[in-house]
């Protein structure tokens, strides 16, 4: 889908009274929709959110499992699932940040300016096709977690919420990724940047190994990251083994409601950011 298809004519042209809201909804579909065409010609560009995720199941089941015990035992392969549910959720980032800086390196934006559309809605059609890109992130985490062992012992109500969180805090991740590759002159550097930002995030959490036999200052790190409260959250409502239940730490105590904060606090903050630099820059 080309930047032609964004040159709707302004209601006053036509007659018909739209709101610019309306507008603006349009714009936004518009963009989505041209951003997951560009995937579907270049199907290798869901390479992390396919790929990666069977990689890392099969690296923490197999390989790196058997030397990880957790407290209070447990099936670490139930254990797992959890934690690629909130490591799936932070890739959303980097691969949103990369999309973004090829967008404003390329020119595109530039023919954007000269179009009767939203300034929000560039931002605003990314972000939405990455967390449509994540529900196959998802079903590809949930497909290998069945494989490994992987079992949910509570009902529907709960897996619902699991994945519904899931995505909401994907989505929240989509605009740090937006703000990211805003500040980035080029793809290369927005795809560093991300991995250096984001693997430490991964790794310091409950994603993979339990975080009490951290060292105490890590483990408060730790127990703070948004990964984390959405590993344990997941953990939680799956029915599957949660070493971070015995933690007395608010998050750790609450981790849905702890999820649905850190998400509305980045979007809070990452949003306005990131749609206030693509005006600065698209100027």
């Amino acid at each position: 889908m080309t930047a032609s298809a964004l040159s709707h004519v302004p209601p006053a042209a036509t007659g018909r009274h739209r709101s610019t809201f309306a507008w603006s909804v349009n714009d936004v579909v518009v963009l989505t929709r041209r951003s997951l065409a560009r995937i579907a010609r270049e199907p290798e560009s869901l390479m992390d959110v396919t790929v990666m995720p069977v990689i890392f199941v099969l690296l923490f089941s197999y390989v790196f499992g058997s030397a990880i015990h957790l407290p209070g035992g447990g099936n670490y392969h139930e254990y797992l699932i959890g934690g690629m549910f909130g490591m799936g959720m932070a890739g959303t980032a980097p691969g949103t940040a990369v999309g973004m800086s090829n967008d404003m390196s390329t020119g595109l934006i530039d023919r954007f300016k000269s179009l009767p559309m939203s300034r929000a809605a560039v931002l605003a059609g990314r972000t939405l096709a990455d967390l449509l890109t994540q529900v196959i992130g998802l079903v590809v985490v949930v497909a290998m977690g069945l494989v490994i062992g992987w079992r949910v012992h509570t009902g529907p109500g709960d897996v619902a919420l699991a994945l519904a969180l899931s995505l909401l805090l994907a989505y929240a991740f989509t605009w740090v990724g937006a703000c990211l590759g805003m500040a980035m002159r080029n793809a290369e550097a927005a795809q560093a940047t991300g991995f250096i930002l984001f693997m430490p995030l991964t790794f310091v959490s409950s994603a993979f190994v339990a975080t009490q036999g951290m060292t105490s200052w890590l483990q408060t790190v730790a127990n703070w990251n948004p990964l984390s409260v959405l590993a344990d959250a997941c953990r939680h409502l799956f029915g599957n083994p949660n070493p971070a239940a015995a933690v007395h730490t608010w998050p750790l105590q609450h981790p849905e409601l702890a999820v649905v904060l850190w998400s509305a606090g980045l979007i809070a903050v990452f949003a306005p950011l990131s749609v206030r630099m693509y005006r600065r820059r698209a100027q």
